[in-house]
């Protein structure tokens, strides 16, 4: 592992990066800075966690630097596209600890909130535009921005934008393009549809891959609780919380009205919880994110769309209070935990009709979940997997990385209480 300064950077993005307590890049950073410095396009492949935002922040910055020119009214040098508001704000803060002590500018494009601020704040141009898919196309149809000038595209967890959908908005907003450009696709699994992506929007690209795609973070400890009926999860979730109450949890409900219900229940129970899905405002989620990372709340409960994106290193657990209906969708919700290289717990709850569901998880990850509690059912109920991007979420004991064999000494703590939970 190389330091930052080994990497050809401008004195005052190492200075940025130091203040950000950020001295040393991670894998995919040390491979992919190089590459993108250099020009070329780049897909990168790592899990969540890893520290994409700054493998294509660091070169994207750098390269906009060494252009002092102001952008025209409207108009931007660099586009991000994710598929979530919380991931685009996310990247656009990231973004701009790198960018406070030089001239250029970074705005955020974003649905939930005011189209006409939007538009305002877009009128003197931007250096780098971070936006979500379908509010950019409002922007673009109310002729509200020029992407004429964009000569830098990065597209930020491309698999989860093409389980949402976002391929059609894609193709109206790369030919308004400029030409040529560079173009850097990053994502944590690598879907067929990704291979036809990356050939349609990225030439020559250079490959960087950190793991295997559709593993999950080594540091990951995984587990599994099987029970005999969904009754018994809100009782088992809650002997699991019980135990380590001031820890970081992210809890992993399908759909909206169960997250909402969880949520209720483990208030009305006494626990530090809020919510984040599609039924709450912007602003409502925005909040709950916040008391989160500031440990305010201990809970948050999600579903898949709403949690993508959240960046917060101290989340100690991951539970899967259903398990997702898509296997990536897995990989998704664990990357929640053990980010910035440190450790972290993910659990699952598995009821009968969901085994097959687990099958199918093990099956991508090419490994076996240890089991933490309870017995699979021999004869599994069949459920296949539904379309792409649907998801459900809880939590559970010990395990072991993804793709390694268990640690005899790894996370005793929590093991012992998994067992004790039994």
């Amino acid at each position: 592992m190389s330091d930052f300064d080994t990497l050809g950077l401008k004195p005052v993005l190492l200075a940025a990066l130091k203040e950000a307590g950020l001295t040393s890049p991670t894998p995919i950073q040390d491979k992919a800075i190089p590459l993108a410095m250099a020009g070329n396009d780049v897909l990168g492949l790592a899990q969540t966690g890893t520290g994409k935002t700054m493998a294509f922040g660091i070169p994207l910055v750098s390269h906009l630097m060494d252009m002092p020119e102001r952008p025209a009214a409207k108009t931007a040098k660099s586009l991000i596209l994710a598929p979530t508001r919380e991931l685009v704000n996310q990247i656009a803060e990231a973004l701009r600890t790198l960018t406070k002590k030089t001239h250029l500018k970074v705005n955020v494009v974003v649905g939930g909130q005011s189209i006409n601020k939007q538009i305002h704040h877009l009128l003197k141009g931007t250096d780098i535009l971070v936006a979500t898919p379908g509010r950019l196309i409002d922007l673009m149809d109310r002729k509200a921005v020029d992407l004429r000038t964009v000569k830098h595209l990065v597209l930020d967890e491309a698999d989860q934008m093409l389980d949402m959908g976002f391929i059609h908005a894609l193709r109206r907003i790369a030919p308004k393009l400029g030409t040529p450009r560079q173009t850097m696709l990053f994502s944590a699994t690598m879907p067929k549809q990704m291979e036809d992506l990356s050939k349609a929007y990225l030439t020559n690209p250079q490959r960087v891959q950190v793991a295997p795609p559709g593993k999950a973070a080594d540091k990951v400890t995984q587990s599994v609780h099987h029970v005999s009926s969904k009754g018994e999860k809100p009782g088992k979730l809650r002997e699991i919380l019980s135990r380590d109450m001031d820890a970081l949890t992210l809890v992993f409900s399908r759909t909206k009205h169960g997250a909402e219900k969880l949520m209720k229940g483990l208030v009305a129970d006494g626990y530090n919880a809020a919510s984040i899905h599609g039924n709450k405002s912007q602003g409502q989620r925005d909040r709950a994110i916040k008391a989160f990372r500031e440990g305010t709340i201990k809970v948050l409960v999600a579903t898949d769309v709403a949690a993508r994106g959240i960046d917060i290193p101290g989340v100690a657990y991951v539970i899967n209070y259903d398990l997702p209906d898509v296997p990536d969708n897995y990989v998704h919700r664990i990357g929640r935990t053990a980010r910035a290289g440190r450790e972290g717990e993910a659990i699952a709850f598995c009821a009968p009709d969901e085994a097959d569901l687990l099958r199918q998880i093990e099956k991508v990850m090419k490994i076996e979940v240890p089991v933490a509690s309870g017995t699979a059912p021999k004869d599994p109920v069949a459920r296949k997997p539904q379309t792409r991007g649907q998801g459900r979420g809880g939590k559970g004991g010990q395990g072991r990385p993804a793709g390694a064999t268990a640690k005899p000494n790894g996370n005793r703590r929590r093991r012992n209480r998994s067992r004790k939970a039994a």
